[in-house]
């Protein structure tokens, strides 16, 4: 007997999980960084650790495959981001160089599950089930037989 529950939400997503709990490594750098970086590079790993579960949440509120995707990149490229940041932090000595593995390791695990999510998402995209049938509809404007249409 399956008793996985059915998928629900982005919340259910693995991608989602990781990339959140990477988020919350990210702002624990943040809040490491020297008082001098509090504006720049402090602000920009926790906006750009935002955008990363920011953009998979509403990309999976997207209804077409092609919309899905385009977050999905998004979310990589906040990704890539904070990997750079992570060499800024090692350039500038912000932190030891074991932890920096530690964080790097989860941010290219982000990147597996982002990189299978697109792949997924691609396929549905390309496959003939995915695309969207719809029947055709006649629209008309009701008529009121107390308005009269003026002719010009």
């Amino acid at each position: 007997m399956n008793t996985s529950r059915p998928f629900q939400t982005f919340e259910d997503l693995e991608v989602y999980k990781t990339a959140r709990e990477f988020r919350k490594a990210m702002y624990k750098v943040a809040a490491k960084l020297p008082e001098l970086e509090k504006f720049n590079l402090c602000s920009q790993i926790r906006r750009a650790a935002l955008s990363l579960t920011n953009n998979i949440a509403e990309g999976h509120g997207k209804f077409h495959y092609p919309d899905q995707i385009k977050f999905m990149l998004q979310s990589r490229g906040s990704l890539q981001e904070l990997i750079d940041d992570l060499n800024t932090c090692e350039d500038e000595k912000y932190l030891l160089a074991a932890e920096l593995q530690a964080i790097r390791n989860q941010a290219w695990h982000v990147l597996k599950l982002l990189n299978g999510y697109l792949y997924f998402l691609r396929t549905q995209a390309s496959s003939r089930s995915a695309l969207l049938h719809e029947e055709a509809v006649e629209y008309s404007l009701p008529t009121r037989p107390d308005v009269t249409h003026a002719t010009m």
